[in-house]
């Protein structure tokens, strides 16, 4: 049956196959996709849908980025089922050019987005704000809809290899966020950090002859200026975490050890609490206190750290950085108890919600 032109969807698209079926993809309009790209948002149980539930607070993160950077965002394909009537007709006879042509889908065809629902909800609220960006393109790729049981597998089979991307990765690939660059120019510019910084893993395996994650540092260092991804970094606080960094890397008496070879990274990570993210962070917190009470004479409280005994046999970190039974904790209570402990150490006072964390502590001690 010859689809009506005047009465169908027409889209300029590359046929191809798959698993014996035929796909389409095409090139459509932003403008298009809140109109023709249906989401299954009925409240409804998950066996009788074929997508999970839209997590709405994505949506503002995700339309922030489109027009927050309108010269160079970049979108990958969605994903959709057609249920109803689709025609291709190639431009040309010419075998060799027999895949490329129009896809004509009827106005009466129901779309069903199987992945990208997040994408479709962010470009329908950008074009709120910006209507003109409803004139670029977005690549989709169509398949023929044989039913909900066939939607569903479409989204698994999509979904099922899919491997997020680690932070760490993620920072060192990320050029927009202020605090991402001034992390990666201090790694660069610190001869310790530099050597053995993993700068694509989330966390360290017991043979990594590396000390830290990039993600680990990042998140030092938003805890010692305060700032959160996004947020400005102006000229003065990136001299100051170039200076903590520098000051901090030469004050741990272990992470030297490693970098004379004297100590292995193995050994270092089973036997000291000063090899983990929960050390770093912590540090961080001391180091904002510093920043902000100490601005002339913080180095000096820094240098105090090559005094302090690290090792997980001093119990003083029990219940603090490590727990009974001698695993690191990485929880936001452990990283702030073990921060308290440190300045506790260097004769720096506790603040009130420091305090009751310690008196919590005391309380189940005893």
């Amino acid at each position: 049956m010859q689809l009506d032109a005047t009465f169908s969807y027409s889209f300029p698209a590359l046929r191809g196959i798959q698993a014996s079926g035929e796909f389409f993809v095409v090139m459509c309009p932003l403008k298009l996709i809140p109109k023709i790209f249906l989401f299954d948002e009925e409240e409804i149980p998950p066996e009788f849908r074929a997508q999970r539930t839209l997590n709405r607070s994505r949506i503002p993160e995700i339309s922030s980025y489109i027009l927050n950077n309108p010269t160079d965002y970049v979108f990958s394909s969605l994903t959709a089922s057609v249920d109803g009537q689709m025609q291709f007709k190639p431009y040309t006879d010419d075998p060799d050019f027999r895949n490329l042509g129009r896809l004509f889908i009827s106005l009466e065809a129901r779309f069903l987005i199987n992945d990208g629902q997040h994408r479709r909800a962010a470009i329908e609220e950008a074009l709120k704000i910006t209507p003109e960006l409803g004139h670029e393109n977005i690549s989709v790729v169509f398949f023929k809809d044989d039913g909900l049981r066939k939607s569903q597998q479409i989204f698994a089979d999509l979904n099922r290899h899919a491997i997020n991307t680690t932070s760490s990765l993620g920072i060192l690939y990320e050029h927009r966020d202020p605090l991402a660059t001034v992390t990666k120019e201090i790694v660069r510019q610190i001869k310790l950090l530099e050597r053995y910084t993993d700068k694509e893993k989330q966390s360290l395996s017991k043979l990594s002859p590396k000390l830290f994650v990039l993600s680990n540092l990042y998140n030092t260092n938003s805890k010692i200026i305060n700032k959160r991804k996004g947020n400005s970094v102006t000229d003065e606080e990136s001299a100051f975490l170039l200076q903590f960094w520098d000051k901090l890397c030469v004050s741990i008496l272990e992470w030297n050890q490693v970098l004379e070879k004297k100590l292995s990274p193995t050994e270092f990570r089973a036997n000291y609490i000063n090899a983990h993210g929960t050390f770093l962070e912590a540090v961080g917190l001391v180091g904002n206190y510093l920043m902000t009470e100490h601005s002339k004479d913080w180095d000096r409280y820094i240098e105090r750290l090559s005094g302090i005994d690290w090792s997980r046999t001093n119990t003083e970190w029990l219940g603090r950085a490590y727990g009974h039974i001698g695993r690191i904790s990485k929880s936001p209570e452990a990283i702030q108890l073990t921060s308290n402990l440190i300045k506790h150490k260097l004769g720096l006072p506790l603040n009130k919600m420091e305090q009751q964390l310690e008196n919590k502590l005391k309380v189940g001690e005893s």
